[in-house]
């Protein structure tokens, strides 16, 4: 699979910026961390094991890793993200990195997890494995992606873009947002990377917010994709996208607040044979 170097810049660029970093681990993480028993359980982690955490963010997951009692590694490409994560988990080591091309050993690690990186790695299949290499025989991967779904707060920002935004603002090609969350891509490109036993779960992950244009917000603050197509936006056109977000969230979930928003995921696994 070859992407142009244009989704890896704007990834790189997005996830530098500090006000991004924090943004996401404040307040649009309140739903990716509703993944992170799932992640922990399925990757099979617990006392005596070693283990790593893919696009680790703020560390989140690698704290679920840690409280299992893991010996954990934390690897990240984003300097912003990662100075966050070392504050918040100080008991695990951390490094800056390229998930399609890890700086480890083989058969290094009983466990790793990706928590939803797999739309900012610019070839997900190499970092499956990647993942694979670095594994023990038997280990376990366990990642977790957005789910597409009609009531999404996902699904309302991008409608909303897609129905009054500027048109020629646009993301360079990459992976979309939601692709590995389907088992009809994500489990032959598992099978494909060495893995067996391959599983699916579905977590219920949602924002409760006091307000209901809140997705808008989070989108265009917390996330380098939602903040590609929302900053940009001459202000007539972005107030029209968020009054739009703001009218699905109340046709949907309600009138009155605080609104429970879902954006869900999955987190899928597999094991290293």
């Amino acid at each position: 699979m070859t992407v142009p170097e244009g989704f890896a810049a704007l990834e790189r660029r997005g996830w530098a910026d500090e006000g991004t970093a924090k943004a996401y681990s404040h307040v649009f993480a309140q739903a990716s961390e509703m993944a992170v028993p799932a992640l922990v359980s399925e990757c099979g982690s617990g006392p005596e094991k070693v283990a790593l955490d893919l696009c680790c963010g703020h560390g989140n997951v690698t704290q679920g890793l840690v409280r299992s009692g893991a010996r954990v590694t934390g690897l990240d490409f984003s300097p912003a993200m990662l100075r966050i994560a070392r504050a918040a988990v100080p008991e695990a080591e951390f490094t800056e990195g390229d998930a399609m091309a890890l700086p480890f050993e083989d058969a290094s690690f009983d466990a790793v997890t990706i928590g939803f990186g797999m739309p900012h790695v610019p070839d997900p299949p190499a970092a499956m494995a990647e993942a694979r290499r670095v594994l023990k025989p038997g280990g376990r991967l366990a990642y977790s992606v957005w789910q597409e779904a009609e009531h999404s707060a996902m699904t309302y920002v991008f409608a909303a873009i897609a129905a009054h935004g500027e048109p020629g603002i646009a993301l360079p090609p990459g992976p979309g947002a939601t692709d590995y969350a389907d088992p009809d891509r994500a489990f032959p490109a598992m099978k494909a990377s060495g893995f067996g036993d391959l599983n699916l779960v579905t977590v219920d992950s949602r924002w409760l917010s006091e307000y209901p244009a809140a997705p808008f917000d989070f989108f265009l603050e917390g996330t380098v994709r939602g903040g590609a197509l929302l900053r940009p936006q001459p202000e007539a056109r972005k107030a029209k996208i968020r009054t739009a977000v703001e009218a699905m969230v109340i046709v949907n979930h309600g009138a009155t607040g605080p609104w429970d928003i879902p954006i869900p995921s999955v987190v899928i696994s597999g094991r290293a044979e």
